[in-house]
């Protein structure tokens, strides 16, 4: 599978010189967005996006990069990705501003999950509501996203975004107000039908420090993209489970079939049944009131069974373990 990463750089600026940057810039802007925030798209089919922020109170310009579109879907190369980047953005300010008069305040890991059908799309994103709070997130509402169509949650302080949600809807709804031709459209959405996007965003400066133990932007480059996957898989399974899923009545027979030990039985039953009542994984862990809750997520792992089960509702009976297809594709 191929994991894509979008960064941002920002620069600040006094008002002087963002007018004067905004000025000399202002007739490539093709799209307004509102009163403070300006786009540049005259660069996105090379990978980078300008903003420019006009607030009353700070004026910012950032850069939003895909490493995708830069390197052409290639081996991520930070050498390459940097180098490309400083050329574009070079030609673009005229040679005023480079990457490194800007620092690095974001990034976002992006992977596309096939599952196999669009019926099993929406399967999934019911399933994965279900988990509700987990420990270190709380459930939120992005914008763009359709809260019935997505599972998004929000750091509690930690600067970590995450989201899993329906590719093809949120390309339906953009491509409403997109120029993009019918034919192009079509195609894009096709391919998109059986994707179940997930996407990961360190959103603070101390938590890129943290993935990356790097102060230097390019050598946080350098690492984000040698060990994406591990930063990806370390957030990933802080929030989903490992496991296939089942409706509650096939877990308990396999729980009852599987662990021998009474006492750790008793607690993964009294868990499956705790989450759909509390809404939550991590108050349902805490209604447990078991100092080794990892012990029995553990138990759960090794018998490739989620805790998190399929509600009555759904006519879904199965669905496979979402790691599956990761570990698969990867």
């Amino acid at each position: 599978m191929y994991l894509n990463q979008v960064f941002e750089f920002s620069m600040v600026l006094d008002n002087k010189n963002f007018q004067n940057v905004l000025a000399m810039t202002y007739d490539k802007i093709n799209d307004w967005e509102e009163i403070e925030e300006y786009r540049d798209n005259s660069f996105a089919s090379k990978g980078i996006t300008v903003l420019y922020r006009n607030s009353q109170y700070k004026k910012k310009i950032k850069l939003i990069v895909n490493s995708a579109f830069l390197l052409n879907n290639k081996k991520m190369d930070s050498k390459k990705l940097i180098k490309k980047s400083n050329q574009y953005i070079s030609k673009y300010f005229n040679s005023t501003y480079v990457l490194d008069d800007f620092n690095l305040t974001k990034v976002v890991f992006l992977a596309d999950i096939d599952v196999g059908s669009i019926k099993n799309v929406f399967s999934y994103i019911k399933v994965l509501q279900r988990i509700g709070k987990v420990k270190g997130f709380s459930p939120s509402d992005y914008e763009h996203f359709n809260k019935n169509n997505s599972f998004c949650l929000d750091g509690n302080s930690n600067g970590i975004e995450f989201a899993i949600y329906n590719l093809k809807e949120l390309l339906v709804n953009y491509f409403r107000k997109s120029e993009i031709s019918y034919k192009k459209q079509k195609c894009i959405i096709e391919d998109s039908k059986n994707i179940l996007r997930t996407e990961i965003r360190l959103t603070k400066q101390k938590t890129i420090r943290a993935y990356t133990n790097q102060i230097d932007d390019s050598n946080q480059v350098a690492t984000l993209l040698e060990k994406n996957w591990e930063i990806f898989l370390d957030i990933f399974t802080q929030i989903i489970p490992f496991g296939d899923f089942y409706k509650k009545n096939t877990a308990i027979e396999i729980i009852q079939r599987e662990i021998k030990d009474t006492l750790l039985k008793r607690r993964m039953l009294r868990l499956i049944t705790l989450i759909p009542e509390k809404k939550s994984l991590l108050l349902a862990q805490k209604a447990l009131n078991y100092r080794r809750i990892d012990d029995i997520m553990k138990a759960f792992e090794k018998i490739n069974l989620s805790p998190i089960t399929i509600s009555k509702r759904q006519d879904v009976k199965y669905l496979e373990n979402l790691y599956f297809y990761l570990f698969n594709e990867n």
